[in-house]
């Protein structure tokens, strides 16, 4: 068993809709793959919300001991600032940080982390994130919801490339 999967959520700044755009959360997508494609992460599962993202993941041995949920998060939001800057500047106002050492917010501070140490509960969490779309309307069915991993849990389809299964390391 891998030691140190977590189940980690991060909320957009008073979750606003940050994530409703596609293309914004497909930066999120390709620095997860990044991460996986460098072997700082296991990726277990994941959906990402129009206002938070919830993920199931595990560092790999190098990145053990470093931040690798803050790298994340501060790599998305300036990648997120660039195409905010690029399509509706004006949304920016919406994430001014009223700390001195930042211009703009993009995430909410103190992220939840919980680790998981059996097959029950990681399996329950990996089903909640599968269904949250679900419960919040966006989609009938989970595996209608692109950004999530409700496809290769429920119907055993890969789109991703770089999700591992949970049982693989539980």
């Amino acid at each position: 068993m891998v030691h140190g999967i977590e189940f980690f959520t991060a909320t957009c700044l008073n979750w606003q809709p940050l994530l409703n755009d596609d293309k914004r959360k497909q930066i999120l997508m390709d620095s997860l793959r990044f991460m996986v494609q460098d072997k700082r992460i296991w990726l277990y599962g994941f959906v990402i919300m129009p206002n938070h993202i919830h993920l199931m993941w595990c560092r790999q041995d190098d990145w053990l001991y470093k931040s690798t949920e803050q790298i994340f998060l501060k790599f998305t939001a300036q990648q997120i600032k660039f195409r905010i800057l690029d399509s509706n500047p004006v949304e920016l106002d919406n994430y001014r940080s009223t700390q001195r050492d930042r211009q703009y917010h993009f995430w909410e501070r103190r992220p939840f982390k919980a680790t998981m140490y059996n097959r029950k509960v990681a399996h329950q969490k990996i089903d909640y994130m599968n269904y949250n779309p679900v419960k919040a309307g966006l989609c009938r069915q989970p595996e209608d919801y692109w950004f999530s991993s409700a496809r290769f849990y429920l119907l055993n389809l890969d789109d991703w490339g770089f999700i591992t299964h949970i049982d693989e390391h539980l």
